[in-house]
């Protein structure tokens, strides 16, 4: 019986460096398919929770959060691009325009956990990174969002049900202060088995060499 790692991937679809992290864990994980089973929960975490509607514009955003010129916001995403199409990610070539606000992306992520199960989750969240940096429209328009459900596989109209109204609210609030009451500050955060994390933007390699250390002996 093979055994069975637990990951707690703690992240924000609104975090680059999270789709690299996530394409590097997914070819981890194929690496090692036929020794280890993997259960993967996507858990919320905002980097902008007070981004209002229609969002800010991308280079304006990220110079003003993290001090650095527009060229070098720009040298940035080319690395990303290039860190993001090596795990499997095909960001748009111009980059995201606009930075929105995500939190009815993790409801819709705790939907599709909830009444469906951790596959859906995990096709959704996908989609959901690929509307945001590969398909580079606005997460504000909900068409955008409901594309990204049935490109999942997962109910449209659900989905327009719970984005109508305040569903998963509370739910995603909840897991949100879980994780940043036991210290997480930045995305992605991997917690391994409830036990070990794992932070920032891990290389496979480095996810390999932390599940066979995990798997020793079993």
């Amino acid at each position: 019986m093979k055994p069975t790692i637990k990951i707690d991937f703690v992240s924000d679809i609104a975090c680059p460096w999270c789709a690299v992290g996530l394409g590097n864990l997914n070819q981890a994980m194929e690496e090692l398919k036929d020794k280890v089973d993997f259960e993967v929960h996507f858990r919320p975490f905002e980097l902008n929770p007070n981004m209002p509607q229609g969002g800010q514009d991308a280079i304006e955003h990220l110079t003003e959060k993290y001090g650095l010129s527009a060229e070098q916001v720009k040298a940035n995403q080319a690395n990303i691009r290039s860190k993001a199409m090596e795990a499997g990610f095909e960001f748009h070539p111009e980059g995201r325009k606009r930075v929105y606000n995500t939190f009815d992306s993790h409801r819709l992520l705790y939907w599709a956990a909830k009444e469906y199960d951790l596959k859906k989750q995990a096709a959704l969240k996908a989609e959901l990174l690929k509307t945001y940096f590969c398909l580079a429209v606005n997460l504000d328009d909900p068409k955008n969002l409901l594309d990204a459900v049935t490109r999942a596989g997962l109910d449209p109209q659900r989905a327009q049900t719970i984005l109508d109204g305040d569903e998963f609210t509370n739910e995603v609030r909840a897991e949100e202060v879980t994780y940043t009451k036991v210290g997480i500050s930045s995305v992605p955060s991997i917690i391994l088995n409830d036990q070990y994390l794992l932070q920032g933007a891990q290389p496979p390699e480095s996810f390999i060499n932390a599940f066979e250390q995990l798997t020793q002996g079993s």
